[in-house]
């Protein structure tokens, strides 16, 4: 390892001149920092966490900020997270998906961060399919967004890009070992491709091509596989739809006779069942992956292979 103590001085440092009180100090014992064998790396959400184990394998450690069961949009930091940051030698990270570690990262780690929309550009929120029609989003989302769909990572090929990237940044941060991360990020990459092979194999063949969701988290998986997304609410999950927008959908859903109305693990189902109840379908859950649940054993790959047999349920798909 190369002068890894370094950095971890000038990161205590500048917290303290920062005055952010005991940060550090207040940081769990699984916090960044903890191991000088390994490259410390703090992961905003659950699929950044997923890439940067993969990648790194053990030769990182790897801290999420997100715990499981939370919902990652409105994470507020607390001061060991904040910490965390302040100290790790990587941050993997999604501006204006979490405005709180934007604001963190950037007033303590800024030189120490890598932004996975610098590699996978977002696409607009809007583009495609009938996302949110009729609804506006809350201001302050709006803004710290930018009109964008931040859920790159369930498009496989998109999170791939994303991790070979990260490959070579883990590879900076440890040139002894970057042949290393190298080889794991090409792994990564054929078990990403495989996940894409059998997506678009599974979704060739279906009745219906329409998916009714409770927020518009599937814009890039409904991009990739060629099915239209209909959105009860927008990118916000908790916002609350308005009357004439559930009926809209509710229209749209008798339209494209669709027989299931998807709902996801992090969110109350309330409203997606409002909508089943009015068209006379089921309810399903299909996974953004914003998080894994507090019970949930699997990975982003086997989740994934979940929302697949979903989806080919729904759809009716041979």
């Amino acid at each position: 390892m190369n002068n890894r103590s370094t950095p971890r001085v000038l990161a205590a440092v500048t917290t303290a001149l920062l005055t952010l009180g005991g940060a550090a100090a207040c940081s769990t014992d699984g916090a960044a920092g903890a191991d000088p064998q390994r490259v410390d790396v703090v992961a905003a959400f659950y699929p950044l966490q997923f890439i940067a184990e993969r990648v790194g394998g053990d030769a990182v450690r790897v801290t999420n900020l997100v715990k499981p069961g939370a919902e990652p949009h409105d994470l507020e930091l607390n001061p060991g997270q904040v910490g965390d940051i302040s100290q790790a030698e990587l941050i993997v990270y999604l501006k204006g998906f979490q405005p709180a570690v934007d604001e963190a990262v950037a007033q303590n780690a800024n030189d120490r961060a890598f932004d996975v929309t610098t590699v996978q550009p977002l696409r607009d929120a809007a583009a495609g399919g009938h996302e949110h029609e009729g609804e506006a989003e809350p201001a302050d989302h709006e803004e710290s967004t930018g009109g964008k769909d931040p859920h790159l990572w369930l498009d496989p090929t998109r999170l791939a890009t994303v991790a070979d990237q990260l490959a070579d940044r883990l590879g900076k941060a440890d040139p002894d070992r970057a042949a290393d991360y190298t080889a794991r990020a090409k792994a990564l990459h054929a078990d990403l491709a495989t996940l894409d092979t059998e997506f678009a194999d599974g979704l060739k063949a279906c009745e219906r091509r329409e998916i009714v969701t409770s927020h518009t988290a599937f814009g890039y998986l409904a991009e990739r596989y060629g099915l239209e997304q209909v959105g009860i609410t927008g990118l916000t999950p908790e916002t609350e739809p308005s009357p004439q927008r559930l009926a809209e959908v509710a229209g749209e859903a008798r339209e494209h006779k669709a027989t299931t109305i998807f709902f996801e693990t992090l969110v109350s189902p309330k409203v997606a069942e409002t909508i089943a109840g009015e068209v006379g379908a089921k309810t399903a859950v299909l996974d953004p992956i914003e998080g894994l649940s507090a019970d949930n054993g699997g990975d982003y790959l086997s989740v994934m292979r979940t929302n697949l047999q979903t989806l080919r349920t729904a759809l009716s798909c041979s």
